[in-house]
């Protein structure tokens, strides 16, 4: 049973993420011949502001 955690920046609309765990629940059963059923999928919203790369902040980067 995989368990995908993704983490994205805040702002995706529903139906993206709708779109987003068809595919990766797709790929998963036909890569690894599972069961729709049994592929979960977390997904966190992170605001800008508490996601830093290179030292500095999202939510201070141009």
């Amino acid at each position: 049973m995989p368990t995908y955690h993704i983490e994205l920046f805040e702002g995706r609309t529903v139906e993206q993420k709708r779109k987003l765990v068809e595919e990766v629940t797709r790929v998963t059963t036909e890569v690894l011949g599972s069961a729709p059923e049994s592929v979960d999928i977390i997904i966190t919203d992170v605001k800008r502001e508490n996601w830093a790369t290179g030292g500095k902040l999202w939510s201070e980067q141009a």
